[in-house]
């Protein structure tokens, strides 16, 4: 007597953690929307998204595009301006032509870049100003907020008076 085992067939979505590869062979024009990290060892000419992961451009990879990504490692040719969200990474035989808006940029020496950068800060969240009249209210009256001398608060004096421009004093 002979026992068949069978597997029920389960289909499911689960996400890809992968990493998606362009071989050197492969040359691409138009746009490419990623929702995993690539690796281009070939041509790309065109977009490239992927602003949840990382782009890494090999040793034989040409890209010609406009990039928008997470990360993104430079090791061969990039023309095109890049937006990257955290860092990118220009490595020794990497050459990068372009404008970069990035938060953190590593050039490795004996890469090649010409561009602009333009480092941006991630922005902070601000407790909301409030002014005399944002809190005005009809329900009762208004909290009193005392003043200190505190370096944002300075007393009016009868001295030199200060000019709008940046710390010139006028006499």
């Amino acid at each position: 007597m002979s026992t068949v085992l069978s597997r029920p067939t389960e289909t499911f979505d689960a996400p890809r953690t992968g990493n998606a590869v362009l071989g050197k062979s492969v040359i691409v024009k138009g746009q490419i929307l990623s929702r995993e990290d690539l690796t281009i060892d070939g041509e790309v000419e065109g977009t490239i998204e992927m602003q949840e992961h990382r782009l890494t451009i090999g040793q034989s990879g040409k890209v010609r595009a406009s990039v928008k990504a997470r990360e993104v490692i430079v090791l061969g040719t990039l023309h095109g301006n890049v937006e990257i969200g955290e860092r990118i990474d220009i490595r020794k035989e990497a050459k990068l032509v372009g404008d970069i808006r990035t938060a953190r940029i590593v050039i490795e020496d004996g890469a090649y870049f010409k561009g602009n950068v333009d480092i941006v800060r991630a922005e902070v969240p601000k407790p909301a100003a409030t002014t005399p009249a944002a809190t005005t209210s009809t329900s009762g009256p208004r909290p009193q907020t005392p003043v200190t001398n505190s370096p944002a608060v300075t007393p009016l004096s009868t001295g030199p008076a200060m000019a709008a421009g940046a710390g010139e004093i006028k006499r």
